[in-house]
């Protein structure tokens, strides 16, 4: 398996492996599927403020991405991002996840980021809050029923993991630029 930067022509893949997390799943809230195109157009976003958007491929097929986003939109949060990672079905519990997020993790160390978050949809989900925790996330609080859908109300865990020694020091540098706000 490889992990490597997402590109253009593993839109179709990324919106697959992303639908069936949207249409049979809780860790996103999303409702409707986006196309291969909304995909695309979603990475190149996150590409372009240079925050890594990855993918891990097995003999041609990508089976799973990840990447890290804002975490939110303020200039103060600079030095925190949130990240995300799907796994396509069919590959789940076969180290995928834990390949390409370790991969957005070493990322974000070297862009000085000093907190990554992770928002979890569904406090039931076992494999996204297991993955996390294997990788030195901890829960730092549960949001309850603050989705519904599916026809059942969901919660969200927040997760966290300090890079680059954390709240221990002052930033120096680094961080990303957040634009539009």
């Amino acid at each position: 398996m490889i992990v490597r930067d997402a590109t253009e022509a593993d839109a179709e893949a990324l919106a697959a492996i992303y639908g069936d997390a949207v249409l049979h799943g809780f860790g996103t809230f999303e409702e409707d599927p986006p196309s291969a195109a909304d995909m695309d157009t979603r990475r190149r976003a996150v590409q372009a403020q240079g925050m890594p958007y990855l993918v891990a491929e097995l003999d041609g097929q990508v089976l799973g991405f990840a990447y890290a986003g804002p975490f939110r939109p303020r200039a103060a949060y600079r030095y925190t991002l949130e990240d995300s990672v799907y796994v396509s079905p069919d590959a789940k519990g076969k180290g995928v996840g834990r390949a390409v997020l370790s991969a957005v993790i070493a990322a974000c160390e070297k862009l000085g980021i000093r907190q990554l978050m992770a928002v979890i949809g569904d406090s039931g989900n076992s494999g996204s809050v297991g993955l996390h925790r294997s990788l030195g996330f901890e829960q730092t609080g549960v949001g309850k029923s603050v989705g519904f859908k599916h026809g059942r109300w969901v919660d969200i865990v927040h997760m966290q993991k300090p890079l680059n020694g954390g709240d221990s020091l002052p930033p120096e540098g680094g961080g990303v630029t957040l634009t539009g706000h």
